[in-house]
Parts: C-alpha cells; structure tokens; sequence
C-alpha cells in the first residue's frame, strides 16, 4: 500500500519539492508586482474612475515581465548573497 499523498484542497496534491524553485518566484513576482503596480499607479492617477480595471490590466502586464525577471535572477542574487552573508552548508546526506 502506497503512503497517502498530502493534498492541498480536496483530493489536488500537492507539487513535488522540486517545484518550489517555481513556485515560489511566481508568488513573490505576483505579489510585488502587484503591490508595486497599485502603489505607482495610485500615487500618478489617485482613484480616478476604472482604476482598478486600469491597474489589474496593467498589473498583468509588469508580471508577464516579473516572473521571468525573478527567474533569471535569482541565481545571481543567491550567489551576490552567499558572497555578503555567512550562510552555513547543509549537513551532507548520510
């Protein structure tokens, strides 16, 4: 008998591991470019009519160029990281 895989709602499983070096910049791109987006535009337009239209029409559009951005740079900034940071190895496996 095979071990109950966990689920994230209902009977949908969840990802394996291996796609948490996805997932997770997909969720930081979308959130900071939304945040970012709604930020810019209320501070440039203020609430005018259709600004939130507006700004999830333009929010769509900084995170088609985010999520990509985040994933090329990423490495980089985890290699400009380790050189600033003392960060200790992971225990070898055994």
């Amino acid at each position: 008998m095979q071990p109950e895989r966990p689920t994230i709602i209902g009977n949908i499983p969840k990802l394996p591991a291996k796609w948490a070096t996805v997932v997770m910049p997909f969720m930081l791109s979308c959130l900071m470019s939304g945040i970012i987006s709604f930020i810019n535009m209320l501070r440039n337009l203020g609430w005018i009519d259709g600004f939130l239209h507006l700004w999830l029409h333009n929010w769509m559009i900084s995170w088609a160029f985010a999520f990509p951005i985040v994933l090329v740079l990423l490495p980089v900034v985890r290699k400009l990281t380790a050189k600033l940071v003392d960060i200790p190895e992971p225990p070898e496996a055994k």
